[in-house]
């Protein structure tokens, strides 16, 4: 199983996240392309340690909102959101050439990554700058999603993620960050959410309904306090029930 973290999300002197230290737990890494977070200097740090400690990097593309955190969302034309995730891909990508590891997948982040579950426009916007520009990359998305069934239909691979620390609807959606309950605090509990995701491919919305969840990798999030804890939990009890933690490429 695949456990994946958004990093490389500091900007300039503003700091978020333990980044170092999820990356000796993480299996992937989705780093921040400098439109919600992050900068070319971060860019740079966190591919050379991800490459120094074996961690697949995929681009982390989300809307042009730094302000925002990329979690506002963003009407977009067609063509201008599928050149906005092209350039933000190809900027990650020169970081990882001169730091020696290969890109491997893309995510959408935030508000990008909410919408293009649900909408056909963004969604194909995602596909068609992921197709231009190298069509064996992975797509990171949620399972049965709009931009898991377009990435599908494009001949690219949609990678299903399962987020550990975040509550769910009965519809298999996440429960709306800003709701009362929508952040798992209790890192045990997480830790046995993430090897029922796993294991049995299910996770217990926030209502008690059991929801089909079958995915390939598992996301912590790295802008939630005390993730470095968890994530060590997470890896932990993976590793117990026989579920190897390594990179979906």
């Amino acid at each position: 199983m695949d456990l994946n973290a958004d990093v490389g999300e500091s900007f300039g002197l503003w700091r978020l996240g333990d980044d170092d230290e999820l990356l000796d737990l993480i299996t992937s890494a989705n780093v921040a392309c400098g439109f919600h977070a992050g900068d070319a200097m971060t860019m740079r740090q966190v591919c050379t340690a991800a490459a120094a400690r074996g961690v697949a990097v995929g681009a982390l593309v989300g809307y042009r909102d730094l302000a925002g955190f990329g979690r506002r969302r963003i009407e977009y034309d067609f063509a201008e959101l599928r050149d906005e995730v092209l350039y933000q891909i190809g900027a990650l990508e020169a970081f990882c050439r001169v730091t020696g590891v290969r890109l491997n997948h893309v995510k959408p982040y935030g508000a990008l990554y909410r919408t293009a579950a649900v909408d056909e426009v963004q969604a194909a916007a995602v596909v068609a700058a992921i197709s231009e520009y190298d069509p064996q990359l992975g797509v990171l998305c949620a399972p049965g999603s709009v931009l898991a069934q377009l990435a599908t239909g494009a001949g690219l691979r949609p990678v299903a993620e399962g987020f550990v620390q975040r509550a769910y609807l009965p519809t298999g959606q996440l429960v709306a960050r800003e709701s009362p309950g929508a952040v798992i605090t209790d890192p045990e509990e997480v830790a046995r959410r993430a090897v029922r995701m796993a294991a049995e491919h299910q996770v217990v919305a926030i209502d008690g309904t059991v929801v089909p969840c079958p995915v390939e990798s598992l996301c912590l999030q790295s802008d939630i306090p005390g993730t470095v804890r968890v994530a060590t939990l997470v890896r932990a009890a993976l590793t117990d029930a026989g579920l190897t933690p390594v990179a979906f490429a």
